[in-house]
């Protein structure tokens, strides 16, 4: 005659581990698809007013960056890219606006902030454009 507790006990012991990899399978499978990566902040080194920026964009993918800076100042963002014209950026502020900016050709902008705050310049691929490009954003803050 079986114990039933025994048996209690043994279905507990394959369930538990069995529970433990789904969710561990899960979670990972949430990660890799899941939440977006903060924006790189950008920063000056002491005394100066610019900084230049490399790095690279393959098919849909983006690169975000996060800029203080103050109402008044002027904003300078120069991009070039390898192929030529292959990247873009939009700068957007605080609240999500579009600065008048979109996406369409975004390879210089020079503007007077209207707002002290947080601006967001992502940078991707025009379109659905397949292939990689390699980017050199300069980002300059004047009073």
């Amino acid at each position: 005659m079986k114990n039933p507790l025994w048996a209690k006990v043994t279905k507990l012991a394959i369930l538990i581990p069995v529970s433990l990899i789904v969710l561990v399978g899960c979670s990972a499978a949430l990660a890799q698809g899941g939440g977006k990566a903060e924006p790189n902040r950008i920063e000056f080194k002491r005394g100066t007013t610019s900084t230049i920026i490399s790095g690279a964009v393959r098919g849909d993918e983006q690169a975000e960056y996060v800029l203080a800076a103050k109402k008044g100042q002027r904003l300078i963002i120069k991009l070039t890219s390898v192929p030529v014209k292959s990247s873009v950026f939009q700068l957007l502020g605080e609240d999500h606006d579009t600065l008048g900016l979109e996406y369409d050709a975004n390879y210089d902008y020079s503007g007077v902030l209207p707002k002290t705050g947080d601006y967001f310049i992502t940078l991707t691929r025009p379109g659905q454009s397949k292939g990689m490009s390699r980017y050199r954003l300069t980002v300059s803050v004047r009073e």
